[in-house]
Formats: C-alpha cells, structure tokens, sequence
C-alpha cells in the first residue's frame, strides 16, 4: 500500500497548480505544498531531528511542519492549544522532544522556512520508550489530566485515510474548513489529509478568529460569521458545535447553501438534534472513533446511515461486541502507548458499550467504566477531579458528574459553616490550575453528607455513581449552587458574542436563584420540620395546589398552540408532558377527600390571590408575550417538588396519622418529577434563542414570587402551641 507522502506526491503530480491549502494571508498550490513539505523536511535532517512537538494555532505553516515530519521520518508529536503547562511539560519530557516547531517566532528559535519556527529543546532524559515504527504520537486529554501518549505508524494514519475516502466516494468536497484545533487527530486525519487525497482546498483560520477560545470556549456568532465568509462544502464538529450551528441555522443567522457533509463525532448526539440540523439544511452525519484506532472508526454517510447508529464500521478494520456489551476494534489498532509494552493483542477494548444490528451498523451507548466525556470531546476521570476539589476545598465529599456536558459540575459535601460565596474564590483557584476542558462550572454546596443508608456511598465511602446520578434532581435540587466564572475576563458568565458558554439550564438556575429563597424560606417548611402543621394546613394547601394543577394541562395546549414553528421541538415535549400531567387536579380532589374534604365545594371554589394571579399572569405571557414563558412555571413547580414533595409529605403524614390515600399528589410528585426535571434540563439546554431564554427566566421569577406568597399565607401552628392536631382534632406532641 502506497503511504500519505507518496498518495500525495501523486495528487501534486496530477493537479499541481489546483490550490490545496487556504490561509488568511497565504495559499499554497499542490505542486507548492508538497515543494515547501520537502524544503522543510530537509532542514530537519540537516539539523537532525529525531522527536518534535508540533505547537500552535491553525495556520498553513502548521500543516507544512506537519507534512514535512512525514516526509523526513521525524516522529511528530501535536501539542493541543488547551493543554496546560503541567501538561504540556509532562508531554515534552515523556515524549524525549529535542525540539518545537511552531508558525510563530520564538524566543530562542529560527526561522527554517514557510512561517516555520524551530526551537532545540535540552535534553534532559532519552524520553519513554516508543515503538519503532512511530510516525505520530497524539496526546488525549488524559482522564487524570495527565495526558496519555498514542503512537500510530505512518502505514495506520494511510489506511484509515484511505478508507475514509472509500466511504465518501461520491461526494463532491471541494472545500473543507478546519474549525478543531489541528492538533486533535480527527482534524488532522480527517481534515487535512483525507481533503488532500480528495484533490480538495483545505482552508485554516486562527481558531480564535473563529470564535474558539481553548478547548470548550464558543462565541458562536463569531463562528457562524466566519463559516458564512468561507462557505466550506465539509466540517468536523463535536456535539456541541452540531448544537450551536443547528440552533443558528433555525434562525436562519447560518448559510446551509454550501454544505454537502458535516461530520459529527467526539461525544454522544441527540437523534433529534441531527433530525432537527435536516430539516434546518445542515447534512449532519454521525460517526464513532478513537486515537487508538487512528481516529474514524464508523461513520454514517448519505445512502448508508441509520438513526440511533453511529454508522458502519469502515473497511480497514474490524469491529465486534463481546459479551459484556464492550467494543472491540481489531486491525488497525495503535502500535501502544508511549513508555508501555504493546499488549499484543488482536482486538483493542475501546472502553465503550454498545451493538451491531444485523445490517452492519455500529450502536455506542456509554461508557464502561466512569470516565466522563464533555460534549467538547474531552476525557475526564471524576475521581481525578474530586480528589482535587477534597484537597483544595477540605470537603468531606465530592462527586463530579457532568457526561455530555460542555464541562463538569460537582456536588460537595462542606460541614464547616463556610458559605458558598465563601468558597468561590477557591473553586475560582482550583479552576486555575485546571485544563480548560476539565474546569467546573457549576458546584453545588451540601450540609448532609451522602450516607450509605441512602445508597449513594459504599461501605468504605467510595460514591455508588448510578444511584448519586438517578438522585442527582433531588440532590441538587436541596443544594446551594455556585456558577463559576469561566470567562477569560473574569467578568459574569454569558452566552453573548465573545462570552463563554453557559447551558442555558444552569444560567437559568443562577439567575432565579433569589428569587428561589421566597419559596425555599417559607415559613411552612420550617414549621412542618418542627411538627407545627395541622390538618387544617394540609387541606388549605392542597386546595390551592388543585386550583393551579387543574391549569396545567390547559396551559400546556395554549402554549403549544402559540409556539413558533422554529420551536417544534419543543412543542413535541408538550406533548409528553400533556399526556404526564392530565388528571393530575383530580388526584388533588381525592387526597383532599381522604382528609375528609367535600370534592365539590373545592372544585367549585376560588383560589387564594397569588394563585389567581399565577395562573392569569402565565395565560397573559402566553397569549400576549412570549409562550416559551409557560416553561418558567415548569422550573418552579417540578424544582420545588423534587426538593420538597416526598420528605415533607412524610412528615405531614408522621403528624397527622393520614392514610397514604390522602399523598397520592405529593408523592407521586416528589418521585415523578425526578425524570421530568432531568427531561426538562435536557429540553432547556436545546432553547438558545436569547429572547426565550429571558421570557423564561422572567417568568420562572415570577411564579417563584407568586408561588411563594402562597406558601407563605399557609396557616401554621403557633411556636407557642404543643403540636398539631390529627384527622380526628387531637393533638400529637411536636417532634
């Protein structure tokens, strides 16, 4: 099999004067890339070159130093953009660098030709052992934040370019634009040297002229600009790029006109967000891979995709599911890890869980162990994390969790009194010292620590992740949170141009979280923990609980009817939610029944004035502003119950001796809002239009108001008096 350097050497001889690479300032025909790649990769065997680091922002010089390794036999390290220094160093030293070459002048360095700047580094150690066909070592993320070293030979990075170009023949790309660093191997494989084989222009930008701040930073308006300047007919993007470009394409800020196919990889992808980038003229495609396996390992292409599916595997390798559900990958696997034995293995353990259908296509359904990964693509161990915010923070507990998030979040458990702005200025540290992709961006303050009796510890304390995750909404929901401040200026967390990225759900939360208080600081919360709450406060609660619920329903059609077309998505959710919620008023009527209420003087009564008014400001938004606005009335009743329902419902029942007839609502609420809240997190974070987005904020402030003015007005037994009374009018003794 012909290699790369030679694949493209022929290409050059074929079309010399059709342009291959586009920079802002330069461009390079194939005759004159391919005589500056060899001008370059003789200047590294004159000055012998054995190992260098490949550093930089996106620029033609990068590809020419990139190319000139292949064509010298120089073993080519890449240093991601993101890396931190600790990172970076361990990377140099691990890899035995004697020298960098990057695209802009260095201190120390000299200039060998074509923007490209070469550095002799001293070295100190002969570097880890690497096998002896290493052409490329590509550093992941590390999920410890020490990065770990791939070693792929020049004959792997051939065959998975080859067989990328087998999968796409038919498809017209003429013009490819890089919008991932070139550093991370799937721009580098699929980006640049599969464009190239293709007879295609591959187009590079600074990646901040781009709107790409490190590895997770996004100004997306900045990026849908620069994709409309170049009008590129290809792009790679992680799943939080595909989010972003599908929501600008819907209001129509994005040109489609020139697409012919988007690749999407590096994380999970919703089947609705591909479905909605369709229908919105983005040829969104998914695909599965792994440095080990030389990057692309299955892809879905026109005419051969399946939904749900990350496509079929491509030629050049082979891919079964064992029996414990993992991936394996044989035949074209890496040549090892830098400073290992290679394992000798024929099949690689991706780590991954998934199936084959019978038609071929490959299925990837999470992780086998508990490795985290960002929408961003990166790797994350949460024990890593956790033991630094233990030892950062003194916290008795930490859990990071986060999976398909653009960053993680963590709960901590902190028993010393601090406050949580308290302890922001050293979350804000530890953040510091973080690679940008690994940096917290929500942390939620606990008192109580997570107990073995609740199933969320192991005997020896160590966390029991599928239960913390399942109770995850009423853990945070009973939490102080701090959002973190990620942006480069210190200044507050936006989703404006130039901004970091916010999911929407977690600003949501930040900013309604004073307006919470007026719920969370009623007095009838208290008074229930205390044992002074009566019968007569039940009842008188659940009435107004009837007067809204029977709306909610009729709310829900009103907004659906209302919504934009561009928000069809959502209006599908009201229809989940409609068939959830219906007859949820009449469970109301029956539990108010079983405390010896009459159904009928209650279904024919009036509400209290804060539920009236509740219930009238939400059908006013609706009708005469913005419908997305119902959705704030969602954070604050399902928020609420998560965190409230079951325990209080359990100790009204303690007190006043009902039967379970009479919590039919409270507890099917504390236990059923659970999922609805995570489908509801999930649903907020897909709204990026700014105007939704506040109507939503405003009118989940509010009902927090609203709401709380009628917690507040519930009648409570004075502190003065021993107990509540029971069903029956006696009175228990205050717990």
């Amino acid at each position: 099999m012909a290699t790369l350097p030679e694949l493209l050497a022929h290409r050059a001889s074929s079309h010399p004067s059709r342009t291959a690479l586009q920079g802002p300032e330069s461009a390079f025909s194939y005759g004159q890339m391919m005589q500056a790649a060899s001008a370059l990769a003789d200047q590294l065997t004159r000055l012998g070159v054995r190992r260098v680091g490949l550093c930089g922002d996106n620029t033609v010089a990068w590809i020419l130093a990139d190319l000139a390794c292949l064509l010298a036999g120089v073993v080519c390290v890449p240093v991601p953009v993101f890396f931190s220094r600790s990172q970076t160093e361990h990377l140099t030293e691990r890899a035995g660098l004697d020298c960098l070459l990057s695209a802009a002048a260095t201190d120390g360095g000299e200039h060998i030709g074509h923007g490209v700047w070469l550095k002799h580094l001293p070295v100190s150690v002969a570097g880890a052992w690497m096998p002896e066909q290493t052409a490329k070592i590509t550093f992941t993320s590390g999920s410890t934040g020490t990065p770990k070293g791939v070693c792929l030979s020049v004959a792997q990075m051939t065959a998975t370019t080859l067989a990328l170009k087998e999968r796409l023949a038919g498809i017209e790309l003429e013009r490819h634009l890089c919008i991932l660093p070139l550093a991370t191997l799937l721009e580098n494989i699929a980006g640049v040297y599969l464009p190239l084989l293709m007879g295609s222009t591959v187009v590079v930008a600074p990646l901040h002229d781009l709107g790409m701040t490190g590895s997770s930073g996004l100004d997306i308006g900045q990026l849908v600009q620069g994709i409309n300047e170049h009008r590129p007919q290809s792009l790679i993007l992680v799943p939080e790029l595909a989010m972003a470009l599908v929501a600008a394409a819907e209001q129509h800020h994005l040109n489609s006109d020139s697409f012919r196919f988007l690749a999407v990889g590096g994380g999970r992808v919703s089947s609705d967000l591909l479905a909605r980038g369709r229908v919105a003229g983005l040829p969104l495609y998914e695909g599965y891979g792994l440095s080990e396996c030389s990057s692309v390992v299955a892809l879905n292409v026109p005419n051969s995709e399946r939904e749900g599916s990350v496509g079929k595997p491509l030629s050049h390798i082979r891919v079964r599911v064992d029996e414990r559900g993992h991936i394996l990958v044989g035949g074209n696997t890496h040549l090892g890890y830098l400073g290992d034995e290679p394992a000798g293995d024929e099949w690689l353990d991706t780590g991954d869980l998934g199936a084959r259908e019978p038609e071929g296509f490959l299925s990837v359904s999470g992780r086998a162990k508990n490795l985290l990964i960002t929408s961003f693509g990166r790797n994350i161990s949460p024990e890593w994390l956790e033991s630094e915010l233990i030892q950062a923070l003194g916290a008795r507990q930490a859990v990071v969790f986060g999976d398909g998030d653009p960053r993680p979040s963590a709960l901590l458990v902190v028993q010393d009194g601090r406050s949580p702005e308290a302890l922001r200025t050293q979350l804000d540290s530890l953040n510091d010292t973080l690679p940008d992709y690994a940096r917290l961006s929500g942390v939620y303050i606990r008192r109580q620590p997570l107990s073995q009796a609740e199933g969320h510890v192991t005997a020896n304390g160590r966390p029991v992740r599928q239960q913390i995750q399942a109770d995850l909404p009423t853990l945070l929901a009973g939490a102080f949170p701090v959002f973190m401040n990620l942006s480069d200026s210190k200044s507050d967390f936006s989703n404006t141009p130039g901004g970091s990225f916010m999911a929407f759900f977690d600003r949501l939360q930040s900013e309604t979280a004073q307006a919470r208080a007026h719920v969370t600081g009623a007095p009838v919360i208290e008074a229930i923990r205390e044992g002074r709450f009566d019968l007569t406060g039940y009842t008188w609660f659940l009435t107004q609980a009837y007067h809204h619920v029977k709306h909610t329903v009729p709310l829900m059609m009103a907004c659906g009817g209302r919504l934009p077309e561009r928000l069809e998505f959502v209006r599908k959710a009201l229809v989940e939610y409609i068939d959830e919620e219906y007859g949820h008023h009449e469970w109301i009527l029956n539990d108010l029944a079983a405390c010896g209420e009459d159904k009928d003087a209650i279904r024919h009564g009036t509400p209290d004035t804060s539920i009236e008014l509740m219930v009238a400001y939400l059908y006013d938004r609706i009708n005469r502003g913005n419908p997305a606005a119902f959705f704030g009335m969602v954070q604050v009743l399902e928020g609420t119950s998560i965190e409230l329902a079951t325990p209080l419902g359990e100790a009204i029942q303690k007190q006043l001796g009902l039967p379970d007839e009479a919590f039919s609502y409270l507890y099917s609420h504390g236990a059923l809002d659970q999922e609805h809240f995570e489908f509801f997190r999930n649903l907020m974070n897909e709204i990026t239009d700014p105007d939704d987005q506040q109507a939503i904020i405003e009118a989940a402030r509010m009902v927090y108001r609203l709401y709380g003015d009628m917690l507040h007005s519930i009648p409570v037994v004075p502190v003065s008096v021993s107990g509540p009374t029971n069903r029956k009018g006696q009175r228990h003794e205050a717990a």
